[in-house]
């Protein structure tokens, strides 16, 4: 205490201030919820995430196949770089436990009867049972399917979740990526330009 104004020499803190910083988690959650507002308001189609991969050479694929898939009594190839080698492929990363793998497998089925495109897939840290069990449900749309049981090709891949699929051109680049499943409106707006595309650049 000050003997000269009998007032303390301790500095007191400015209540205004205070208030300020309290109200800066707020202002904070009202800046992050414009910028999730403004994306959901916009016209992009918010599973179509940029990859860093689109335009590169795609990864390299020697995986084993999926023991006891068969097609006319014979195993269906393992997915090996041969087996996209040339041909305008799509990559499908697919799992027997993920639920939106099994809405977009129909329209899988339907991709596979297009003789343009040749559809392969990565069973994702998947079972083989279950995996067996989910394609004799369904129905089996993949020129040739390699087993990813640890996941690490999809690393390779740049996998974010699954569904995930990928176009390649006949070069091999990585032209598109589709993150989620496939919808109509996606295969007709975003898969077959891309498709349409890759055909007349080769």
């Amino acid at each position: 205490m000050s003997e000269a104004t009998g007032k303390s020499d301790i500095p007191i803190k400015n209540p205004s201030r205070r208030r300020w910083v309290a109200f800066l988690p707020l202002v904070a959650f009202i800046v992050l919820a414009g910028i999730f507002l403004s994306q959901l308001m916009s016209d992009k189609d918010i599973s179509v995430i940029p990859s860093v991969l689109i335009g590169t050479k795609a990864p390299a694929l020697d995986l084993q196949p999926l023991e006891g898939l068969m097609r006319d009594g014979q195993q269906v190839p393992a997915l090996t770089s041969a087996m996209v080698e040339g041909k305008v492929t799509l990559v499908n990363v697919w799992a027997s436990w993920c639920v939106p793998c099994r809405a977009e497998h129909p329209l899988l089925m339907e991709l596979a009867k297009d003789d343009r495109i040749n559809l392969v897939g990565i069973n994702y840290k998947d079972l083989t049972p279950n995996a067996l069990r989910f394609l004799g449900e369904l129905g089996n749309p993949y020129a040739a399917v390699g087993i990813d049981p640890k996941g690490v090709s999809a690393i390779d891949w740049g996998v974010y979740g699954i569904p995930e699929t990928y176009l390649l051109d006949r070069a091999g680049n990585i032209v598109f990526k589709q993150i989620g499943p496939f919808n109509p409106d996606s295969i007709r707006d975003g898969l077959l330009p891309e498709v349409e595309k890759a055909l007349a650049g080769s």
